[in-house]
């Protein structure tokens, strides 16, 4: 289904060729005057100079070819050579009869379907989730929401850190507590135990002990550095073991991440491309790609275009050890290998741009990738709190993410019971976890990634304003209307459209004809504060109308089935769009 300013730039395009002039002059826009029109057209402004005529003429000639347009009910010339437009009731009405029968409200499919890989989360395994997992895990959710809804394949893998130093240093400080365990016994060939020999809590807080010891004892250090090649080499018992802190972190992982409604199609880590490794490092030493600098491996990325320093990328280090960038280029290559990957899309904070121009620059020197393959970096900003610094506990800690969940959803019940006494304690509860949820989503996604924001949690939970809360009393409002039209008789199947009888209709129409143009630019873009914006456009647009309107007690019943219509299509496209968002709204708040 063609896009609605398509439609209409099309028909401002005939308007250009039946005076004489180039059709492409003919885009439309939305009006940056709606108090004067509802869309323009600038095209007779850049056409002056081609045909030597002043852009008020041109303007003036094309008004005259659309007086009998289908689309346009006014189209008007104004100095100094803007074309205000006005769209026919019933062309809108019509789109709107077409989009909602439509698939997707009219949503096109994509010409060529891709397989995408989302790389987010990134958690380190043994340490709980903290808030600064929290934009990475939200974002990325949404992006293969929205790239899924548009119709391609796509494949989210959290990208596991559990390969590394960080894994000797936890079986290190086990081995000290329980040094009798069959992990550590060489002479140990029987069955190693089935239940981990540690709860996720005592996990949780081996890591950081164990860290802490070793900036302070070497011996200690070299004992977990001696631990993690011991691991990585195939020790029997400490492979077991590993699978145990895997096992473990993963099932906590799953829970917390279940809270956040993220759900990852893989669950891969550093360890799977670790294999990969050594034969990758040979190919780029045999291209002559990687060469010795200083006694490490490295790849020059560096290119004629770069206006600031560009380091080579760094592949081994003197001690043959890996880097992140030798684990990324590895799932890679596992990535276009296994999933044929068509476009690789990454989330991290900002400050690791340099690392993927450097990885992306390696893979495509080494041709890991295909020519034709997207490989596209989201760097996100900073959550901060009030006073403008990255958001921490009372205390000063870095505050766990489960926590943060837990103060958002603390937070709603109090607004919900306060609210509505009729609710049972246990459905105030879900209702409050539903909105608290909305509140953190939008509160994080309707800020452009790059961007730093403030978490503030009075201003999240506010049913008022551009936040999640807002946008889902609005869908519970239409919801309650559309129930009591049904107590009423009437019926939400073979609705009718009308044409819009006011201003704030027309205006309600008008932002749902936006629909399929937002969601192709958000994908494009990968960009969820789009359709932020549009919904929290699309939830004030309803609401004027709302406040303007006697819906239910119109007696007129073909208005008031046209109403019903709007309203059916509004909930409909709002639902979808908090659906790619990552959250969902209750049926009463």
């Amino acid at each position: 289904m063609e896009k609605f300013l398509d439609l209409i730039s099309g028909e401002m395009a005939r308007g250009f060729e039946a005076a004489g002039y180039d059709g492409t002059l003919g885009r439309v826009t939305v009006s940056n005057r709606p108090d004067l029109c509802e869309y323009q057209c600038n095209g007779a402004m850049a056409g002056a100079k081609r045909y030597h005529k002043a852009p008020v003429v041109i303007a003036g000639e094309v008004a005259e070819k659309l007086a009998d347009s289908a689309v346009f009910s006014e189209a008007a010339a104004v100095a100094p050579g803007f074309l205000n437009l006005k769209v026919k009731e019933s062309f809108v009405r019509d789109y709107l009869a077409q989009m909602s029968g439509a698939e997707k409200f009219g949503l096109e499919a994509p010409e060529k379907k891709k397989t995408i890989v989302v790389d987010y989360g990134g958690p380190n395994v043994a340490k709980p989730l903290h808030v600064g997992h929290l934009r990475s895990a939200v974002i990325g959710e949404s992006i293969k929401r929205i790239c899924r809804y548009k119709g391609h394949h796509v494949i989210g893998d959290v990208h596991l850190g559990d390969w590394g130093l960080q894994m000797g240093l936890i079986i290190t400080e086990l081995k000290k507590r329980q040094p009798g365990l069959p992990y550590f016994d060489p002479d140990f060939a029987g069955e190693y135990p089935a239940d981990a020999p540690f709860t996720v809590s005592e996990l949780e807080e081996i890591y950081p002990t164990a860290s802490a010891k070793s900036k302070e004892d070497p011996a200690y250090k070299q004992e977990a550095l001696e631990a993690t090649l011991r691991l990585q080499s195939g020790d029997r018992g400490y492979r077991a073991l590993w699978k145990h802190i895997i096992d473990v972190s993963v099932a906590d992982l799953k829970k917390n991440y279940g809270r956040l409604n993220v759900e990852f199609d893989l669950w891969k880590g550093e360890s799977d491309a670790d294999p990969l490794i050594p034969g990758m490092v040979a190919e780029l030493k045999a291209s002559g790609l990687a060469y010795e600098s200083q006694g490490a491996l490295v790849v020059d990325v560096k290119e004629d275009t770069d206006t600031k320093e560009m380091p080579p990328c760094i592949i081994l280090k003197s001690d043959g050890a890996a880097l992140y960038a030798t684990t990324d280029l590895a799932t890679i290559k596992d990535r276009m290998e296994n999933l044929h990957a068509d476009e690789l899309i990454y989330l991290a904070d900002k400050r690791q741009e340099m690392h993927f121009v450097q990885v992306f620059r390696v893979a495509r020197k080494a041709g890991l990738v295909k020519p034709e393959t997207e490989l596209k970096y989201v760097g996100f900003g900073t959550m901060n709190g009030k006073d403008g610094k990255p958001f921490k506990t009372r205390e000063g800690g870095v505050m766990r993410l489960e926590y943060l969940i837990r103060d958002i959803d603390e937070e709603m019940y109090r607004k919900v019971a306060e609210s509505r006494h009729d609710l049972p304690e246990e459905e105030a509860r879900q209702v409050a976890r539903v909105i608290g949820l909305s509140a953190i989503k939008y509160g994080d996604l309707s800020n452009q990634a790059a961007k730093d924001y403030i978490f503030d949690i009075d201003r999240f939970t506010s049913f008022e304003g551009d936040t999640g809360p807002y946008i889902l009393y609005t869908i519970v409002r239409i919801k309650s209307i559309l129930a009591k039209y049904q107590e009423q008789g009437g019926s939400l199947e073979g609705l009718t459209f009308a044409e819009p009888s006011g201003s704030s209709e027309k205006d309600l129409m008008r932002q749902l004809c936006g629909f399929t143009a937002m969601m192709d630019s958000a994908c494009e873009e990968t960009a969820p504060h789009r359709v932020c914006a549009y919904i929290y456009d699309l939830s004030n647009a309803f609401n004027k109308f709302y406040h303007e309107t006697k819906i239910l007690t119109e007696e007129d019943p073909a208005k008031k089935e046209g109403w019903i219509a709007l309203l059916w299509l509004t909930r409909r496209v709002l639902e979808d769009c908090i659906g790619v968002l990552g959250f969902s709204a209750p049926d009463r708040m």
